[in-house]
């Protein structure tokens, strides 16, 4: 009896597939595509950033490509550079301090993740942002895939940075942040602000 291989794979039609490391194993596909649907969400954000923000829009016009240098960082040359890091860091550390009174009156400053667009947008490429250092994690523990330290290093930065714009723009806008204390953790007066989410 004749085995048939059921196994995924490319098809011969170019046109039928849609990126060469699809079916393969490794994680970096999965981490590939993420930073890619990132990039693709900070397009998003620019779409819907109001014309009232010119400073944020330059800001993410210069940060988009280099999420796309991120995500090619793994199977190819490291593209992410340290004054990449410095960059944003700077941006984000610049935000971070016009808007520390919007999270004040909450616990190591947590908020509830509120507000209209670009907010929900700027959420949502923080929280992928997470993922992709997630990915990372496991490519280096399940796959022994060596990480540059720049890689974390910059998807840390830039989670925190498309969080602190998500206050940014509601200061701008007059809204007010709802503080969140959680019940599960015991409020810890040296910790460092979260939900740089």
């Amino acid at each position: 009896m004749e085995i048939i291989d059921m196994r995924p794979k490319l098809s011969k039609n170019r046109g039928e597939v849609c990126y060469p490391f699809m079916y393969e194993k490794s994680l970096k596909c999965d981490f590939e595509i993420l930073t890619d649907d990132l990039c693709r969400q900070v397009g998003a954000i620019l779409a819907v950033m109001p014309p009232e923000f010119p400073v944020l829009i330059a800001e993410l016009e210069k940060l988009q490509p280099m999420i796309y240098h991120l995500n090619g960082s793994i199977r190819g040359k490291c593209a992410v550079s340290e004054e990449d890091v410095v960059w944003l860091r700077e941006l984000y550390l610049g935000h971070r301090a016009a808007t520390e009174e919007s999270v004040s009156g909450s616990v190591a400053g947590f908020v509830l993740p509120r507000g209209g667009a670009p907010v929900p947008q700027l959420n949502a490429g923080s929280s992928a942002a997470k993922r992709a250092i997630r990915l990372m994690v496991r490519l280096y523990d399940e796959e022994n895939v060596e990480i540059p330290e720049v890689l974390h290093r910059f998807a840390n930065v830039l989670c925190n940075y498309l969080f602190v714009l998500t206050l940014v723009v509601n200061r701008a806008r007059g809204e007010v942040e709802v503080p969140f204390v959680s019940q599960s953790y015991p409020e810890r007066k040296s910790r460092v602000r979260r939900n740089e989410s």
